[in-house]
């Protein structure tokens, strides 16, 4: 869930935004319908230089009984602190882990490794990979496979990887970017970003060894519905959670 102006939002490759409704009423219903996890992005908090909408947080955990990953200008241990205090489970950082990597050893250090996830937006420059920050709006000299690799080493306990080539496309996740990403990791990597059919999760679960795919649009305007999508993964003899 992308959050803006405390409105869900969703656009393609991380432009255009549509607003897709309330974040509080729209946790609650995934929560009920089965939803593994929910990941919350405040995704204009950096670039607008402030912290994660901590109220926010508060009315979102008071809905949902699953795992809560909140993300968004998180630069310090008392940013992460006061989310996991108002009912994160996990915290997910960005920019401020490219701009100082020792945030990621730092947080590990208090929280545990199973609290820090290192989310990564991507987009492939010619040949390369490139870390982008501020909500994709910067490029930075960050080649995407040696940045998961060191955030492995520094501590961090999970990898979000959005292909911002993908994003909002509903064209399917980056496959091959996955597949060499799992060739260079041991902790479990989130697929996000391309999402637009149920044979686009059986075809990253399949092919990847990606521990869980994330999706937003399809799910906020009804265009698969998370039942449904599990029930077909069970089908397709992929081990699930129920």
């Amino acid at each position: 869930m992308d959050i803006k102006d405390g409105r869900t939002v969703k656009g393609v490759n991380f432009v255009g935004l549509r607003d897709a409704g309330d974040p509080v009423e729209l946790a609650r219903i995934y929560s009920e319908i089965g939803a593994d996890e929910l990941v919350f992005l405040d995704i204009t908090a950096t670039n607008e230089k402030r912290k994660t909408l901590v109220a926010l947080v508060k009315e979102v955990a008071r809905q949902v009984a699953i795992p809560f990953t909140v993300g968004g200008g998180v630069s310090s241990v008392e940013d992460a602190y006061q989310l996991l205090q108002s009912g994160a489970d996990k915290v997910a950082i960005n920019s401020a882990a490219v701009k100082r990597p020792e945030l990621i050893k730092e947080l590990a250090d208090k929280f545990g490794n199973q609290c820090v996830v290192l989310a990564v937006d991507a987009k492939l420059i010619g040949d390369t990979w490139k870390v982008f920050l501020n909500g994709g709006r910067i490029e930075t000299e960050k080649e995407l496979f040696s940045w998961v690799k060191e955030a492995q080493e520094l501590g961090a306990g999970e990898i979000l990887f959005t292909s911002m080539d993908h994003d909002g496309t509903k064209t399917g996740f980056a496959i091959d970017a996955l597949k060499k990403m799992n060739t260079l990791l041991t902790i479990p990597i989130i697929a996000s970003g391309g999402a637009g059919s149920i044979a686009h999760f059986t075809e990253v679960f399949k092919k990847t060894d990606v521990s869980a795919a994330l999706a937003a649009s399809i799910f906020h305007f009804k265009e698969v519905d998370i039942p449904t999508l599990k029930n077909e993964l069970i089908n397709q003899t992929i081990e699930i959670r129920l």
